[in-house]
Formats: structure tokens, sequence, C-alpha cells
């Protein structure tokens, strides 16, 4: 990938000198410019798979990036958002369809790429390294690089239930080797998954059920295992995974906490983004500002607001009413912050264990079990309702799955892959961008499902760069 050549090799050759001068890189251990003296003893591998860590939460990657990333891009790109007029436009290209070769998600591509690289190298060394701790760190960084490539294909290629020709169709390159020169060619949806899968099952074989926080475990593992069998129409694997997730899903009680960091009920793999290590803002992925007087950049879609009854604690943890400008609108509060605290700082939350149960449940009616789907939907509905329905059969159950997984994932990087591989249409409300319903609704409301822009294109800069990448059909 010879866009490694022009700015990773800068990176990698000043990072060294800049360490001292940087309090995140002080915070968090850093591998720098690896080799082989760089990676000796069990404490090197310790420092550089919290390396391979540090560069998920780049901007274009789970960061807040104002061109989109996977904090907000899978939103943005649905039907749970309106743009705010009071806004800076950001992510306008991803919200109104318009992106192209010349702008599309290149910090997200790129910054992706650079986590990949950085655990292919901490893997490459750990070859010869014989620490007790070694299985473990050597499972984390191949679990780190399926869920970089598991984003990447996502993006910009299909997803294997999206139509008959998915799985044939182009994949991303899946690179496995730690070299800066090298120029990968785009393998196919199917080869991508494939790789994936084996990389998460040899992570799952060796990684601790436990590690410290901030960082993977067989639970967690065992959760993007199973969405990744649920992409590919793998219903009984993905049903096997998630049975594994030891942890339950978060009571009704925890809900709003799991959101203001005063609680970890239910969380997998999440990220703390503490005063003195890391301390980022990424709240500004949504908005700026205090209630009385925030600047959103998109706001929650009043159709979305009327999905959720009025005995759903998801609301209250998820929405919240704000002023801007003197106008009422629908905050976001996801990333908004910890109550009292800075301003958009909080936790960066990746894995949580409802998705388990919502995997369950799609996964067995899939297969035919409708006494085992609703089990695995009510298990969620129980925390999440005071009166929760239930008893729901064919169309209705499915219908109500799709229900609860978009509620329950609303603002959390899921919801554009769902309808992507459903096969569905984006279908946006008319309804503006105020509390209402009024104001100045999104300008683009629907993306025909079958439409090219499903897979974003791959940016032209990466294109000029390694002449063996093709671009996705369309652009």
């Amino acid at each position: 990938m010879k866009i490694f050549n022009y700015k990773i090799a800068l990176i990698f050759l000043f990072m060294g000198l800049m360490v001292s001068c940087d309090s995140e890189l002080d915070q968090v251990p850093y591998d720098g410019l690896a080799s082989e003296n760089a990676f000796i003893t069990a404490a090197d591998f310790e420092n550089g798979i919290r390396g391979v860590y540090y560069h998920s939460i780049r901007s274009g990657f789970y960061g807040s990036s104002d061109q989109g990333s996977m904090l907000s891009a899978p939103d943005v790109l649905s039907d749970n958002v309106t743009l705010a007029q009071g806004g800076r436009n950001t992510k306008r290209t991803l919200h109104d369809y318009s992106y192209s070769a010349a702008s599309s998600m290149l910090t997200f591509y790129w910054d992706v790429y650079v986590m990949v690289y950085h655990a292919n190298q901490l893997l490459f060394y750990a070859e010869t390294f014989e620490g007790e701790s070694k299985d473990n760190i050597v499972a984390e960084a191949k679990a780190l690089r399926a869920l970089g490539h598991f984003n990447l294909v996502s993006i910009y290629g299909k997803i294997p239930t999206q139509d008959g020709d998915a799985n044939s169709s182009l994949g991303v390159a899946y690179v496995t080797e730690p070299d800066q020169n090298i120029l990968p060619s785009r393998v196919s949806v199917g080869e991508t998954y494939a790789m994936i899968v084996q990389d998460l099952l040899d992570a799952r074989a060796d990684i601790n059920e436990n590690n410290p926080e901030g960082r993977l475990n067989k639970d967690a593992v065992n959760l993007l295992l199973s969405r990744v069998y649920l992409y590919m129409g793998e219903w009984q694997n993905s049903i096997n995974a998630a049975n594994n997730v030891s942890i339950g899903v978060a009571s009704r009680n925890n809900v709003v906490g799991v959101w203001e960091d005063s609680t970890q009920d239910g969380l997998l793999f999440y990220i703390p983004n503490v005063t003195g290590e890391i301390n980022r803002a990424i709240g500004v992925a949504w908005s700026q500002g205090g209630v009385n007087n925030l600047i959103p950049e998109y706001v929650a879609s009043f159709e979305l607001i009327n999905l959720f009854a009025d005995d759903d604690i998801r609301k209250e943890a998820y929405i919240f009413d704000a002023v801007s400008s003197g106008n009422n609108v629908n905050g976001i509060k996801k990333l908004f912050g910890r109550p009292g605290g800075q301003p958009g700082v909080v936790d960066y939350k990746v894995l949580r264990a409802a998705e388990a149960y919502l995997n369950i449940a799609e996964a067995q009616l899939a297969l035919g079990n409708e006494g085992a789907a609703r089990t695995a939907l009510d298990e969620v509905r129980s925390n999440r309702y005071l009166n929760p329905s239930s008893g729901e059969t064919g169309t209705a159950l499915r219908d109500a799955i799709r229900l609860e997984r978009r509620l329950e994932f609303a603002f959390e990087y899921q919801r554009f892959f769902d309808i992507k591989r459903w096969g569905q249409s984006v279908e946006r409300s008319n309804a503006g961008d105020l509390a209402d319903g009024t104001g100045t609704p999104s300008d683009v409301l629907t993306l025909n499902s079958g439409s090219n822009k499903f897979q974003l294109p791959i940016s032209q800069s990466s294109l000029d760069a390694n002449t063996n990448l093709q671009q996705n059909p369309g652009y």
C-alpha cells in the first residue's frame, strides 16, 4: 500500500523523537519506531499492544473526525439523524450521498490501516517472543486486525446478505504484513470475511477471559464473531458465538448511567477516556456547547424520536431536550458528556452485551425458531421497558427485532449497515431539525436499495498511491 510511503514513513521516522513532547503518548504506552530492539521483553509487548489500541481511537476510526468515523458515519448515512441548520455542516457529503473519489472518508481509510500496520508489526516480532503473555497479546492483535478490516469492508464493500452477488464483489485489501511498501489488491467480499473469521477464531482460542479495562477479552471477541457471522448469514454460527458471551444485558436502572460513565453494566469492550490520559472531546461528532446553548451538527430525527415508547428508558439515555439559537431541538445524548464533566468527553464504547441477544433473536428467526427468537428479544425488552411487548409471530416478530435493534443502537455505529445488509432503502422523514418536527429537513431523504452509494468510494489519493487498488463501481 504505497500510501504508506509518503506519510507513514515520516510518522514512524519522527515519532520516537516526538513521544516525549506528546502528553497523550506519554500517558498511553506507545511502541514508537518499532524494531527488533523495541520488542524484547514482556513489558515491550504490553506497551506494543496498548499502542495498537491507541491507534484504534484515531480521529478517523473510532474518533470524531469531521469527515466521518465509526462514531458517526453509520448514523449520518442512515435515517437516525437530521442535519442541524445551526451546525458546521460536517459530514455533509455523507448525509447527502454526494461523496466521490475526491471527497470520501480518507481519514477513516487511512487510520484503520495505520492500526492494522501496528498490529501486524507486533505480530511479526511476536514470532520470536516466548513470554507467558504471548498468546494473549497475539490474540488481541489479531482481533484488532479483524475489527479494522471488518469496519473497512462494511463501508467500502457489500455485506454478504445484501444481494446475490455480494460475496464475489469487491472487498478490501486484507493486509497481514508489516511492510510500508506493499501494494495490495482488493480481494472479494467472501475472501475478506473468511480472513476476518479466521483472525477472530484464532483470537478467541487464546485471548484471556478477562483483560485490563480498555482491552478486548473472550466475551468481546465472541460478540464480534457473532456479528460477523450474522452479516454473512451464517445463522447458527452467529447464535453459537453469541451464546458464549457471559455478560448479560445492562439492567434498565443502569442504561442512563452507561452513557454517563457512572456504570459499565453490559459493556464488553470500551476504552476509558479520562483526564490526564486520552481526554478527547469525542462528542463533537454530534454537537458542541451545553443543553441551553447547543451547537448541533446533527439532531435525532423526528421519526426516530416517535419510535421510542414513553416507558422506554433509552429515550432518556440517548436523547435530550436542548436549545439551539433559541429553538428547541432533540439533542443526541450519546457522547454528550458526563454530568458536570468536560463537554463531549466520555468513554469510547465499542461492544455491548445487548447485541448478543439481538443477534440471537435475528438468527433464530432466520432459522424458523420463533420461540427462541422471542425469548432472546424479550431479554432486551424486559430491561428497557416498564411494560414490554411480546408474543409477536412471523413478519411482526421480524419487524419487532429490527425495531429493537434500531432503538438499542441508535447513534452507535450500526444503523446504515443493518439497512444495507437487509437490502432495504434509506427512507428519511421529511420532518425538520427542530424538536417538534418543524424547521428544515435534510436535503436528501432517500437512498434506494441497490444504489452503488451503499459502498463508499476509495479516495483518489489512495488509488493514485496504490495502482493495484480498484475503485468501486459507479464512481
